[in-house]
C-alpha cells in the first residue's frame, strides 16, 4: 500500500497513559476494573479556546446572538463527546461560560449610570447597585460581584437563550449509552 506512518503520531503505549494517549480526541481511564472515556484534556483546552473566542467582548453583538453561535458550536462537541464520561467538566464549563455571559453584559451596559438602572431593574437593592456600579473593577472580576450575579441569574440567562451544558450533556450521555447497549444485543 506504500503508505507513510506518523512516527510522531504513531508508538505503543498503554491505553490509560494520561497524556501518552490521544485517539480521535479521547483518552482511557482505569476506575477500578473498568476503563473509562473521556475527552483528551487537549480536546478540552481547544472547546475553551473556542468558546472564548465565541465570547469575546470586543464584538459589539446583541448577547442573544452570541449564545446562539455557543449553541450551535457545543451541540457539534456534545454529539460527538458525547459517550465520555465528563459530568463534572460540563459543569465547570456551565459555570465557567455563565460569568464570560455575565462579563459580556456587564461591558454592554458601559457606563456607571446605565449599569445603575440595569441592576435597579432586575431587583437589587439601591444602595447594593450604586457600590456595584461605581466599581473600578475589571469585568471578569465584576462578572464575580454578588450583585451581578443576582441580577443576572442562570435562570435569566437560561430565558434569553443560554444552552445549558450539562442538562444537553446528560441526554446525549444517556443516548449515546443505550445506542451503545443496543448495538452490543
Amino acid at each position: 500500500m506504500k503508505l507513510k506512518v506518523n512516527r510522531e503520531k504513531s508508538r505503543v503505549t498503554r491505553v490509560t497513559a494520561r497524556e501518552n494517549f490521544k485517539f480521535l480526541g479521547f483518552a482511557f481511564r482505569k476506575y477500578k476494573d473498568d476503563i473509562l472515556i473521556r475527552v483528551h484534556p487537549k480536546s478540552l483546552k481547544k472547546a475553551k479556546a473556542k468558546l472564548h473566542e465565541l465570547t469575546r467582548r470586543n464584538q459589539g453583538r446583541n448577547v442573544r446572538h452570541v449564545m446562539e453561535k455557543q449553541k450551535l458550536y457545543m451541540r457539534g462537541w456534545l454529539n460527538y463527546y458525547g459517550l465520555a464520561d465528563m459530568k463534572s467538566t460540563a459543569k465547570k464549563l456551565d459555570e465557567w461560560l455563565r460569568r464570560r455571559y455575565r462579563m459580556y453584559i456587564w461591558k454592554q451596559w458601559k457606563k456607571p449610570k446605565s449599569r445603575f438602572r440595569n441592576l435597579r431593574k432586575l431587583g437589587i437593592p439601591e444602595y447594593h447597585a450604586k457600590l456595584t456600579a461605581g466599581s473600578r473593577k475589571a469585568y471578569w472580576a465584576a462578572s464575580d460581584f454578588p450583585a451581578v450575579k443576582r441580577a443576572i441569574t442562570n435562570e435569566r440567562l437560561e430565558r434569553v437563550g443560554y444552552f445549558n451544558i450539562s442538562n444537553a450533556y446528560e441526554s446525549i450521555h444517556e443516548a449515546c449509552i443505550l445506542r451503545t447497549i443496543v448495538h452490543t444485543l
